[in-house]
């Protein structure tokens, strides 16, 4: 929800905020954010889809993948960053809307997923698809650094995501732990199952400091990208380390579908890939520290 109405919301013209985020905030329609393709996500300089105004017309031709909400039967609309020419030597990228059914705009069948199975994902290919000159959304070139802006927002809601999956996996762990009898009593009492759950807690305890504080930053008014990505790893780290010490506090029944703990298994590994895998967060703190690419280290 956030990384489609989020865009409008914070770069749509007046006219563009009245029409679409009426029915995004109340439920009644779904919006794509869509950024990543075959060959570009975090590197914008490899961004291929290109638009080319015509006749009063954006004309856009490219593809995306990995789009969230871009295929269900309520999604309105997918903002895509596009090439829409050159400025400096550089490419110059904007964010332009185009809503579902717009001729050339083709939603591929969704992707066959190793985890959140419930989220609508999709492919998503551009042949000529035209849309009116009024659908740029922002400046023009000026989109890829916006979306990057959206992007540091949808950490803290990632890392408040990871939390819950976090303590979800220490809940259904330390019930079974407690429930399970080995050797004539609980698994619980095995001082190995109490440190692993101790280590559980405190996953969830740090991660929740993290991105509340990133969080307050936010409201503030405040810089926050760097909290963002610290909150980011600090909390898929804990969903992915909690799933797996979770599986193994299961034991054999880790393994089967039909215990929550398989499903966190599996849900979790994307927290530490969608909205900036964890190696661009920590791209993203190396930088605040003031630590350039290339030249020898100091």
């Amino acid at each position: 929800m956030g990384l489609g109405a989020m865009p409008i919301y914070h770069f749509g013209t007046d006219a563009q905020r009245e029409q679409l985020l009426p029915d995004l905030t109340a439920g009644k329609a779904l919006a794509g954010f869509g950024l990543t393709e075959p060959e570009a996500g975090s590197d914008a300089g490899a961004t291929r889809t290109t638009a080319r105004l015509e006749g009063g017309e954006w004309v856009i031709d490219g593809s995306k993948q990995f789009i969230t909400n871009s295929g269900t039967p309520i999604t309105r609309f997918v903002t895509v960053t596009a090439v829409t020419g050159e400025r400096d030597g550089r490419k110059e990228i904007s964010t332009i809307i185009v809503p579902n059914g717009t001729p050339g705009f083709t939603v591929e069948p969704a992707y066959d997923k190793l985890g959140w199975r419930a989220s609508d994902t999709h492919p998503l290919t551009f042949t000529g698809a035209r849309v009116p000159e009024e659908n740029l959304l922002g400046e023009r070139g000026r989109g890829y650094a916006n979306f990057l802006s959206i992007l540091s927002e949808g950490r803290i809601a990632i890392a408040a995501l990871s939390t819950g999956a976090a303590e979800g996996c220490l809940e259904e762990a330390t019930a079974y732990a407690q429930s399970r009898m080995i050797f004539g009593s609980a698994l619980a009492t095995r001082q190995n199952a109490q440190f692993t759950l101790a280590r559980m807690k405190a996953r969830v305890h740090h991660a929740r400091l993290a991105w509340h504080h990133a969080a307050r930053l936010k409201d503030a008014g405040k810089p926050f990208a760097t909290e963002a990505a610290l909150a980011k790893i600090a909390a898929s780290d804990a969903a992915m380390d909690n799933a797996r010490d979770a599986t193994q506090i299961f034991g054999g029944n880790g393994f089967m579908d039909e215990f929550p703990v398989a499903r966190h298994y599996r849900d979790s590994k994307i927290l530490e890939i969608g909205e900036g895998t964890t190696e661009v967060q920590l791209m993203l703190i190396a930088r605040s520290l003031g630590l350039g690419s290339g030249g020898a280290s100091r």
